[in-house]
């Protein structure tokens, strides 16, 4: 599995020039260099958006005592959607905006899923002041 990781590592940039080269000679250089800070753009402002939406989310869910765990995962996913979509190329912004996908990202946590246990020490906090005060008088402080 590691071979296979480090491959595609070592030809993603092959493939992304390739890409560069092709897209370049169909529409023109200016056009290809436009696709490319478009997307970064467009990517950026959807994965704000969304990942906004999960932090919402989770804060609800973490003040009813839930554990949102698919929440953490998706918005690990929305990150990783994000630095493909900074990353210059077609190929790496197919896979950021495929990840920007509600089902794909189902479908991805569920396959991951399957293979992980959650452990977790949280417990919701109890009712009542969640900080101690201490009186002082005007002697104790300086």
């Amino acid at each position: 599995m590691g071979r296979f990781i480090l491959l595609g590592f070592l030809l993603l940039p092959f493939l992304e020039i390739a890409g560069f080269i092709w897209v370049g000679g169909q529409i023109g250089i200016l056009s290809t260099l436009g696709a490319i800070v478009l997307t970064a753009v467009a990517g950026i402002f959807i994965v704000r958006w969304q990942g906004l939406g999960m932090v919402m989310d989770s804060r609800a869910m973490m003040a009813r005592g839930e554990m949102p765990q698919r929440q953490f995962a998706e918005m690990m996913m929305i990150a990783a959607a994000g630095l493909f979509l900074l990353i210059p190329g077609f190929i790496t912004d197919a896979v950021g905006f495929a990840l920007l996908i509600p089902p794909v990202r189902h479908w991805l946590y569920g396959l991951m899923s399957r293979n992980m246990v959650v452990v977790t020490t949280y417990r919701p906090s109890q009712p009542g002041p969640a900080y101690k005060s201490i009186e002082l008088d005007d002697d104790d402080y300086r």
